[in-house]
């Protein structure tokens, strides 16, 4: 088993599944319950399905949706959109869904975490902080269901959703986001070296190096999209996940 996880993060918008830049743009790449399919047969260590609409549509969580994807997936699976209620949480997991991935309802609502931390135990808890860098290149807070920075401070965020109980951060970068040109690991590293708990780096994965890169910032996680559903300079659209043998070579940061 490998010491540090890698994960797809699939991003869901009206049911299907898609693929953003910088946030922005989302392209259509196929259906998610086939890609799923296609994971489960390379055996990935965990899945993460992140629906970027249900929040601005104000629906919630799919949760027809959810139980299909559920039901296809045979490894530990996070869901994160539109969840604002405990009673949302419990009938995710109900439907047998491992974690919670939470960014719009926490920054307003810190004791979400704490209730649904205090159920289900803070691992079953992902807080989203997603930055977005200024043209001074300082990173803030970015609210992606509102489109825009938020001058609360991101660390200090990153510190109260641990408070509340989160048992792990997920680092999502709007700048990298689709670029595949690599982590800022200069933010994973500064998150990481700033929180207890483990960090998933996500944005900018487009090579096993880049994986390696976010492992030795500190990251205890590295999630990407591109590099899993897009294939070559063309952005032809193939479902792939490295063989456990690379991942396994490229990830012993001991070398």
């Amino acid at each position: 088993m490998l010491r540090h996880r890698v994960i797809p993060a699939l991003l869901l918008r009206q049911g299907g599944l898609v693929k953003t830049r910088r946030f922005k743009d989302p392209v259509y790449v196929g259906d998610p319950t086939n890609a799923i399919r296609i994971f489960n047969e390379k055996e990935v260590d965990e899945l993460m399905v992140l629906d970027i609409e249900a929040t601005r549509s104000g629906k919630g969580p799919d949760f027809s949706t959810i139980e299909l994807f559920a039901g296809e997936c045979f490894m530990p699976l996070a869901y994160g959109g539109g969840i604002r209620t405990l009673d949302q949480a419990a009938r995710i997991f109900d439907l047998g869904v491992e974690k919670v991935c939470l960014q719009t309802a926490v920054l307003s609502d810190y004791d979400l975490v704490t209730r649904i931390a205090s159920r289900y135990g803070s691992q079953s808890v992902i807080a989203s902080i997603d930055i977005q860098r200024d043209w001074r290149k300082r990173p803030h807070l970015y609210s992606s269901s509102a489109g825009k920075r938020l001058s609360l401070d991101w660390l200090g965020h990153a510190q109260r959703v641990i408070e509340a109980g989160a048992g792990e951060i997920l680092l999502n970068d709007a700048d990298r986001d689709g670029m595949r040109a690599g982590y800022d690991t200069d933010l994973v590293r500064h998150l990481a070296q700033s929180v207890s708990v483990p960090v998933i780096a996500l944005g900018g994965a487009g090579s096993l190096d880049h994986l390696r890169e976010a492992v030795l910032a500190g990251a205890s996680a590295a999630a990407a999209g591109s590099m899993f559903v897009f294939h070559g300079p063309h952005r032809a659209v193939l479902i792939t996940y490295p063989r456990y043998q690379d991942l396994e070579r490229i990830l012993d940061v001991s070398a």
